[in-house]
């Protein structure tokens, strides 16, 4: 199964390749828009806006079940082409705002993101912007898939290293935040073991390593995050550093600085509800 798997993941990512970004991004996008409502998996979704927006009624779920579908959809149309995009002011690539906070960076620093838009572009355009960031991911079960995800990224991202979760990933992103590196990391999924932060007005498993990690090397901790704004086109936004707390407690410190973290991304949903990836279960079932 993991051999089949495999090949349709290689000849997939290589018709894409072949095609147009806009193009694979339109074709992924109407592909995933026509299936994916229709998957069990999207009750989880509208669940999830059911809880943060009470007073959206079902059509308007619905509208934006449909949506987060068609981005994701075009979010793989368009991975094979990520590393090929750029800065532009109009066509594929994408134009960027703050970065004059990407530019004021000298030595190690931590950037939280989030799966809005299409979130492998924002590693591409630091790069691009010569202040590159070294990733944190899941990989994937299927070791051979996971290569090739891993090979496109690493064209995307200019060579930076990518850390899989996991101790080994821990301890050599550690080293490279010691050495001064930089980090990126995705911080909007429901981490279990996390800490209990604020989201959408209720309580949600945060994962504090962002905040943990800019307190231990007292480096900046930065949002940023992509917006679509058309078919492979996007606008990447950079924003000022988050102020660190400084209580004399460090467990209170990395509460306070998750909050604030946890603040920004509630603000980015609130803004483009149908490109944040809705379908993973952000909070407790009881919550």
């Amino acid at each position: 199964m993991k051999r089949l798997e495999t090949l349709l993941v290689r000849l997939g990512f290589g018709l894409l390749k072949r095609l147009r970004p806009e193009t694979a991004s339109n074709l992924g996008g109407a592909i995933a828009r026509a299936i994916g409502p229709l998957l069990p998996i999207s009750r989880v979704a509208d669940t999830n806006l059911r809880r943060a927006f009470r007073d959206m009624t079902e059509p308007q779920r619905r509208a934006v079940v449909r949506a987060v579908w068609e981005n994701l959809g075009r979010t793989v149309g368009e991975m094979p082409h990520v590393g090929s995009l750029g800065p532009t002011p109009s066509g594929p690539g994408w134009e960027i705002d703050g970065v004059e906070n990407l530019a004021a960076i000298d030595g190690a620093a931590v950037l939280f993101s989030a799966h809005i838009g299409n979130w492998e572009v924002m590693p591409r355009a630091a790069v691009v912007q010569g202040t590159g960031f070294a990733s944190f991911y899941r990989a994937a079960d299927n070791a051979a898939v996971d290569a090739i995800i891993v090979g496109i990224r690493r064209q995307a991202m200019g060579g930076q290293p990518q850390f899989a979760k996991g101790a080994a990933g821990a301890r050599a992103a550690l080293a490279h935040l010691r050495a001064g590196g930089r980090l990126g990391l995705l911080a909007d999924q429901k981490m279990n073991d996390g800490i209990p932060a604020p989201f959408f007005g209720r309580v949600a498993m945060t994962a504090p390593a962002p905040a943990t990690l800019a307190l231990r090397f007292n480096c900046p901790l930065i949002p940023g995050h992509c917006v679509r704004i058309g078919p492979a086109r996007f606008r990447v936004r950079v924003e000022k550093p988050l102020a660190h707390p400084a209580t004399g407690d460090r467990a209170r410190d990395v509460a306070e600085l998750t909050t604030a973290m946890n603040a920004i991304i509630e603000r980015w949903v609130r803004e483009t509800p149908g490109q944040w990836l809705w379908l993973h279960r952000r909070w407790p079932k009881e919550g």
